[in-house]
């Protein structure tokens, strides 16, 4: 039973400290840098980094960048970020292999796991957006 809890606990840790990283100190300024680019002292145009993720879920499921809600759609983000990299991690420790055997999970693992959650949120995402268009 102590192992349980010693591993959802570091689990949960790893959950909290990489989505505080993820969302604040990532996602939230790449957000702002985007909100201001027309806003520059100098009127040089920056170049700014886009958020990868945001990107590929709307041109995937040709959403509309302008109707979402991106301060929701980054907390999203950087929830399911957060529990690809612990629930992989959490998991590949628990496996008692050779390292190079860990690894190989552990990629594939990661792979399955983005995969599969970013086409759950953009299927969401699209059936919102189909229920907003309806709405209006």
């Amino acid at each position: 039973m102590a192992n349980y809890l010693k591993d959802f606990l570091f689990f949960l840790g790893v959950f909290i400290i990489i989505f505080i990283i993820d969302y604040f100190f990532i996602n939230k300024k790449k957000l702002k840098r985007i909100n201001n680019a027309g806003q520059t002292k100098k009127g040089k145009a920056k170049k700014i980094k886009p958020i990868g993720e945001l990107d590929y879920l709307t041109t995937k499921f040709k959403l509309d960048p302008k109707k979402l809600n991106k301060n929701k759609v980054i907390f999203w983000i950087s929830l399911i970020n957060s529990f690809i990299i612990s629930f992989t991690s959490s998991f590949i420790i628990l496996i008692k292999l050779k390292l190079v055997w860990q690894l190989l999970i552990a990629f594939v693992m990661l792979f399955a796991l983005i995969y599969a959650l970013y086409e759950l949120y953009g299927r969401h995402l699209k059936k919102l957006e189909r229920k907003n268009r309806k709405s209006e």
